[in-house]
């Protein structure tokens, strides 16, 4: 079920579906890097302003799902028009900021993006552009990233399955009606 907060800019009630606190796996495979499985977590926060705060943090996992080394960090904002048109700013640990522009679907939470500009150091990695696609599916939230470099054709690199997170003081701020002692509640 997707949840809209009141305080929600009304420009974000489309992009509602990826609010919250995500979390998973998927698979990373580039030319020149070692294929693996990565974790993620993702974070979509709102404050009322007419954008969507976005971290992403993803690791390289072993055979037995544990955390080895890290393998790219994110963060930007997020926006969309009247238009539907989607609009984001992003900056990575590698030294790249991009600018990403897409369009969310007609009658469905799933958005294309690709990048219009790319600004990175010299000590980043090549890069020249990408496109991602964010679909909300069966109350998961999926994506798929391509990746181009000057060397490199643009081809699919990362893609994962995450799914929502609830925080439990989520849950107890709506249980203080309950009897102190809680057993009143079952009987």
């Amino acid at each position: 079920m997707i949840e809209i907060p009141s305080d929600l800019h009304p420009e974000l009630v489309p992009l509602a579906f990826l609010l919250g606190n995500w979390e998973g796996a998927g698979v990373f495979d580039f030319p020149g890097a070692e294929k693996c499985n990565f974790g993620q977590e993702a974070t979509f926060t709102h404050d009322g302003r007419a954008f969507l705060e976005y971290t992403s943090r993803t690791w390289v996992l072993d055979a037995e799902g544990k955390k080895l080394a890290p393998l790219e960090n994110e963060t930007g904002f997020w926006r969309i028009d009247k238009n539907r048109k989607v609009h984001i700013t992003l900056a990575r640990d590698a030294g790249v900021v991009e600018t990403w522009y897409g369009e969310l679907a007609d009658q469905k939470p799933q958005i294309d993006l690709a990048t219009d500009a790319v600004t990175r150091l010299a000590t980043a990695p090549e890069y020249s552009g990408g496109k991602r696609l964010y679909g909300y599916v069966n109350s998961d939230l999926m994506w798929v990233g391509e990746k181009a470099t000057p060397s490199v054709e643009l081809r699919p690199y990362m893609s994962a399955h995450l799914k929502k997170v609830v925080d439990p003081r989520e849950w107890a701020k709506d249980l203080k009606d309950l009897p102190d002692d809680g057993i009143a509640f079952f009987r």
